[in-house]
Parts: C-alpha cells; sequence; structure tokens
C-alpha cells in the first residue's frame, strides 16, 4: 500500500466494501486467488475440475450459476499468458439486486501487494479476506528494549514483530561492601553502564538506518534505565528526532519486543494522523482570517475553485460516502448533474422528474460517479494534492460534520 496514491488506496477500499456487501441466493460465487508463481495452464486445469465437479449439484440454479461463473473466469484467463508481479484476484457470481433478481457480477483485481497462496472458494459471499489484510499500512517503527542487564532491537513492520538482536551485559550488580571499595566499585560499575550504552546505541542504530521508511522509535524497560539511555545521546544523532516516547515494560527480552507492540497501538494510530491534523489546522487558521482566508469549503464551492485551478490542496473525509449521479430525460434529452449520499440511495431515492417537458417523465440515471473520485480527477488536472483525512480525529471529524467533508486550501484568493 506504501506506493498507492491516497486516491487509489480510498478506490481499493470502496471496491472491497461494495464486494463485501454483495450476496448470493445460495453457495454460487467464487473467490479464486492466484499468486504470480502460478502458471496459468495449472489454474485452468483446476478451475476445469471443479467445472466437471460442479455437474453434480443438485439445484439446477445453482449448478448453472457455479458453472456460469468458471467458465466465465476462464475466459478471462485466455487473456493472461501468466500471472501480473502480484498475481490475480477473481471475484464471480450472480449476486442478488433485490426483488429476487440476480445479476451476473465479474471483479478482476490485481492486488497492491502479492498474493502467496492459490485459494479457491465457492460461498454465497465472496472472500475478501486476503485482500482487507492489505489495507493495513505496513508503517515501520523501531523498538528497543534496555536495562543494565539485557538490550533487545526489534523492527515492528505494520502488526509483524522482527527481533533483530539480543545482548545482555557484563554490567556487574550492586556491590554490598562499604567505604572506598564501594566507592571504586560504584565507579568501575557506572563506566561498565556507560560501555553498555554506547555498544547497544551503535547496534540499534544501525539497525533502524538500515530501514529507508522508519516513522519512529519507541523505547521500553521496566525502570529509569531508558530515559538515562535516550536522552544520553547513544543513538545516532539521526535518530533522535524520531524517538516517539518511552514506554514501561516488565520484560527487556523478546517477550518485551510483543508487550511493547500492544504498549504503542495508541501512540502509531495518534501518528498516523499527525500529517492530517496539521492540514486540518492550517485550513482552521485560513477560515479564521478576514475573508477567509485561503480557504473554500463546501461542495459547490470548492468545485469551482478546482475548476479555476485555484486550489493548492483538497481536503476530503474517507467517509464521504456519496455520488455525482447524471440525470437525463429519456424523451427530451435534456440532463442534469445532481449530489446523493449513498444512503439516499440505500433508502430508494429516485430521480427527479423532468421539468422541460410537459407531462414530467422521471429522469434516469446516466452515469454514476464517486464524487472523492470526481473531485480529484478535477484536482488532479491542476497539479492540487489530494488529502483523504480520517474522521477518527477531533479535526477529521470537523471536516466531516462542518463543512460536509469537503474543503481546500487555495493558491491565491479567489475575488
Amino acid at each position: 500500500m506504501t506506493d498507492m496514491t491516497a486516491r487509489q488506496k480510498y478506490d481499493f477500499k470502496r471496491t472491497l466494501e461494495e464486494i463485501m456487501a454483495m450476496r448470493g441466493q445460495h453457495t454460487e460465487l467464487i473467490s479464486l486467488y492466484v499468486p504470480p508463481t502460478k502458471q496459468i495452464s495449472d489454474v485452468v486445469a483446476y478451475l476445469r475440475n471443479e467445472y466437471s465437479q460442479s455437474s453434480n449439484i443438485k439445484s439446477k440454479t445453482t449448478k448453472n450459476n457455479v458453472m456460469g461463473a468458471i467458465d466465465s473466469i476462464m475466459s478471462r484467463l485466455k487473456h493472461y499468458r501468466q500471472p501480473p508481479e502480484s498475481g490475480l484476484v477473481f471475484f464471480v457470481g450472480e449476486v442478488i439486486t433485490g426483488n429476487n433478481q440476480t445479476t451476473m457480477t465479474v471483479n478482476v483485481i490485481e492486488p497492491p501487494q502479492p498474493i502467496t497462496t492459490f485459494s479457491y472458494r465457492c460461498d454465497s459471499t465472496f472472500n475478501i479476506e486476503p485482500l482487507s489484510g492489505m489495507m493495513v499500512e505496513k508503517e515501520v517503527f523501531g523498538m528497543l528494549l534496555i536495562d543494565r542487564r539485557e538490550c533487545t532491537i526489534g523492527i515492528l513492520r505494520g502488526k509483524k514483530i522482527e527481533l533483530k538482536q539480543y545482548m545482555t551485559s557484563q554490567v556487574p550488580g550492586k556491590h554490598g561492601r562499604g567505604g572506598q571499595s564501594q566507592k571504586r566499585f560504584e565507579r568501575l560499575t557506572e563506566i561498565a553502564a556507560h560501555d553498555w550504552f554506547i555498544k547497544c546505541g551503535e547496534v540499534a542504530s544501525g539497525v533502524f538506518m538500515a530501514e529507508e521508511n522508519l516513522k519512529g522509535i519507541f523505547i521500553g524497560g521496566p525502570g529509569p534505565t531508558k530515559r538515562v539511555f535516550s536522552e544520553g545521546g547513544f543513538l545516532h544523532y539521526t535518530l533522535e528526532k524520531h524517538i516517539v516516547d518511552l514506554f514501561d515494560t516488565g520484560y527487556t527480552d523478546e517477550f518485551g519486543l510483543k508487550e511493547l507492540a500492544t504498549t504503542v497501538t495508541g501512540s502509531i494510530q495518534e501518528l498516523s494522523l499527525t500529517g492530517e491534523k496539521e492540514l486540518m489546522r492550517r485550513l482552521l487558521r485560513e477560515i479564521q482570517k478576514e475573508g477567509g482566508g485561503l480557504s473554500v469549503y463546501g461542495e459547490n464551492e470548492v468545485r469551482h475553485a478546482l475548476e479555476l485551478g485555484a486550489v493548492e490542496t483538497l481536503l476530503m473525509s474517507e467517509n464521504l460516502r456519496t455520488y455525482r449521479l447524471l440525470l437525463k430525460c429519456p424523451e427530451c434529452g435534456y440532463s442534469e448533474k445532481k449530489t446523493v449520499r449513498e444512503m439516499q440511495l440505500c433508502e430508494g431515492w429516485q430521480p427527479l422528474r423532468c421539468e422541460q417537458c410537459a407531462n414530467k417523465p422521471q429522469m434516469t440515471v446516466a452515469e454514476k460517479v464517486d464524487i472523492i473520485d470526481e473531485l480529484s480527477e478535477l484536482a488532479e488536472a491542476s497539479n492540487a494534492k489530494v488529502e483523504l483525512i480520517s474522521p477518527d480525529s477531533e479535526e477529521g471529524e470537523i471536516l466531516s460534520k462542518a463543512f460536509g467533508g469537503i474543503a481546500g486550501i487555495l493558491r491565491y484568493k479567489l475575488g
């Protein structure tokens, strides 16, 4: 997902949502996952066997639907000499459209990450679980656990924990003698601890600097040692700005990495929203200026600014769930555009009637476009940045509720 634009991520997510909502009348929806290493000829041979087996299905309707779906997949596989680099995914079958009606749907997806396992499933719903896992951002964070006895260094890549290094120290424990002997021992202990911190810092720096997309570093441990380490400049100076926070953990070994990964979840979520929050704060600062500064908000106002090429950054809420419809009169050909929320469509929204005709016939939907896609295309035409804002933060909620989920920061003030 790291190579996808915000709009591509959104489109992928919306596609999965639509597929997930589809239902078959019976066990007749086929989900097929083809890894990039799988030979197309092997896939076709597998499907031919499934086609043969499906002839034993008792229900004639279900049998015909399953065989039709398999046949549809095999006909499309003829266009591939080999799978694409990330593989292929097919979602094919007769889905319920309402009023006991069904229609054949065919979705062929090249996933953003490679498919690892060949999978065929025939069910009343499509199996999108492997693709849903690809929606999770695989951000990279460094993890370091330290006390005077142990040091464990790891990488948190998405939800996967990678142990990189485990080390034990030679720092002596407490000394029970008194007098000069105790003072000398304590001095030698502190020197040994300092050398231990230097060693840990050098090893950790090597591990973390090897990660190109390191987003932050979390340091943990059971006592004050982690703060002494983090404030002592033992990590490479370029990494110090990446230290996010310190956390108390009961362990400093590999088990401690799992404990730390669980503890930092809230901080990671907050980090992922940092950029979005700053954009929203910038928008709000502009709004507070005389005349609204370089801000614009509201669907019509933003669309007008985009058409003028005046928008620098387009901000849209991820949960807009709104469509731009092109309505046409079946009699006179008159057309107009209308913005409708997804919920309205689900609740049986009906198109307007044509005011140009005397008998006012009901207009038909000639085109249906997700408003995020529509406005994104306008933004891309003028090289404006497109940012999709999560509603999970206070700022994101303001965009969604106060500004209708659509706003922009302008290049110049409109007259």
